[in-house]
């Protein structure tokens, strides 16, 4: 009888452990629990079957059996903690926006509204709008402005938001007429060359692409070329630019976003160093490396661009640096002061609609660009 009961608890055990191994596989806990629940499932099975067969008596196998389960619990738990806290220092990832706050015509939306009637109404044949996280505010907006009234969904609707990457595509596929972002990059430049498709770039505003670090940081400013020596791997510790005596960690953001290609774009052709990365196990069995997404330590330095970031600064988490002396002020952007300003676009397949034309025509009006500036970032006008 006993034999059989331990045939059953091994077999039992072993594969609700084996499909935890398995589930674990599939996340990013992979590193920790692919060998944790290997080394609890033999312990629980040596434990039990000591148990059935009246080992406990014996003070030793009592202990040591005490012992591991109290060992595994406190592992478990300082790991789980561990991550809890590094998930309180990831401040900055487009899950930290709240993009419903924003939909056009919703009750209590934080999407400008014009205090006279726009100059343009469209009521029917709506242009798609698609673009990056920072900048729905804007284009939600401009919905709210020239759109009919109505309930406009975030994820299926003429006014959506995908982030950089996909809205870009989707005007390359025809899948949304206008992608609200910073100047593509260069891959996505190709992208469109390899299918054919001539795009435009029409300028709608202006905003600081800035960096950040850990408000009790004690730099203030870098230089370019000091951001730069961070960003290439060349400069490592935050003593080399007045700083504390601590390793630098640069977080980057994923291949593709609006903030990753301006950085590209800033580092004036040198290489990036390799990003900070979690390694996440693909549904085929490989390893993927997947970019980190900035997590406020004291020796961190990230980057966005400055409404997107501005939230944050005000809530004392973060704080900006000034470069070559120059802070990021909405002043200094505008009377270009500040050394890094990108513009951002209204981008568009070079054959479009006659309500597409209105609109991008209506967005660099009095109007459209007042609330690029009442949204918080620079109007050209």
């Amino acid at each position: 009888m006993r034999l059989l009961a331990s045939i059953l608890i091994v077999l039992g055990i072993g594969f609700a452990g084996l499909f935890l191994w398995i589930i674990t596989l599939f996340g990013k806990d992979q590193q920790f629990y692919g060998t944790y629940i290997p080394i609890l499932s033999l312990g629980l099975i040596v434990i039990i079957i000591l148990a059935i067969y009246d080992k406990w008596k014996k003070k030793a196998v009592k202990v040591v059996s005490i012992s591991f389960l109290v060992v595994a619990t406190v592992t478990v738990a300082t790991y789980e903690g561990y991550q809890y806290y590094l998930k309180s220092l990831e401040i900055v990832s487009t899950q930290d926006v709240d993009l419903s706050e924003y939909q056009p015509f919703q009750k209590d939306t934080r999407a400008i509204s014009l205090e006279e009637e726009s100059t343009l109404q469209l009521t029917d044949d709506l242009p798609q709008l698609d673009g990056a996280t920072a900048l729905y505010p804007v284009y939600a907006g401009f919905a709210q402005a020239v759109y009919p009234e109505k309930t406009y969904n975030l994820d299926e609707s003429e006014v959506i938001s995908s982030q950089t990457s996909n809205a870009f595509k989707n005007v390359i596929h025809s899948d949304a007429d206008i992608a609200f972002m910073a100047e593509p990059s260069e891959k996505q430049y190709e992208f469109a060359d390899s299918l054919n498709v001539d795009i435009e770039l029409t300028p709608i505003g202006k905003e600081a692409f800035v960096f950040f670090v850990n408000k009790n940081n004690p730099v203030e400013s870098l230089t370019i070329e000091q951001i730069q020596a961070i960003y290439s791997g060349e400069v490592t510790n935050w003593q080399d630019v007045g700083g504390n005596n601590e390793e630098i960690r640069a977080f980057q953001r994923p291949e593709g976003s609006g903030s990753q290609s301006a950085l590209i774009r800033f580092m004036d052709n040198r290489e990036l160093m390799e990003p900070p990365a979690d390694e996440i196990v693909s549904g085929m069995g490989g390893i993927i490396r997947e970019t980190s997404n900035y997590q406020n330590h004291k020796n961190a330095i990230g980057f966005s661009f400055r409404f997107f970031s501005q939230e944050m600064v005000e809530n004392g988490e973060i704080k900006h640096i000034a470069i070559n002396g120059i802070e990021p002020t909405k002043e200094n952007i505008q009377n270009e002061k500040y050394p890094v300003i990108a513009e951002f676009y209204a981008v568009t397949r070079s054959t479009t609609s006659e309500n597409v034309e209105k609109l991008i025509n209506w967005i660099q009006t009095k109007q459209g660009q007042e609330i690029v500036d009442r949204t918080g970032y620079v109007s050209f006008k």
